[in-house]
């Protein structure tokens, strides 16, 4: 299961970024994860469960927005609903969204300055 290595990439990030700012633990993370992401969301929010023990995101539940694909024309850049290709220009469309997998937000308790 790739979402393992995933989820241990998504966690040394959280704790770069909060050990940059001094953080004393991290209170809530949300991610952005494409339906073309290749990700199963449930899959991940398991391997988050587990992997989380013991690290600055133990008590930090991981919040997943879930992005819906989107197309559009790469030539005049026209969103297509249902189509792969532009009923204007007739060129293959392009995805605009919807493969990404993001760490969007991360929500920290840091010590007064």
């Amino acid at each position: 299961m790739h979402e393992y290595s995933i989820v241990q990439a998504l966690l040394e990030r959280v704790e770069q970024e909060a050990a940059a700012r001094g953080a004393r633990r991290v209170v809530r993370l949300w991610v952005r994860l494409g339906e073309l992401s290749g990700v199963e969301p449930e899959l991940l929010a398991t391997a988050y469960e587990t992997f989380r023990e013991r690290t600055l995101c133990e008590s930090a539940p991981m919040e997943l927005d879930r992005v819906a694909a989107a197309w559009a024309c790469r030539r005049c850049a026209r969103p297509l609903v249902g189509a792969r290709r532009c009923p204007e220009c007739d060129v293959p469309a392009t995805l605009v969204a919807g493969d990404e997998i993001v760490l969007s937000r991360i929500e920290m308790e840091v010590p007064d300055v």
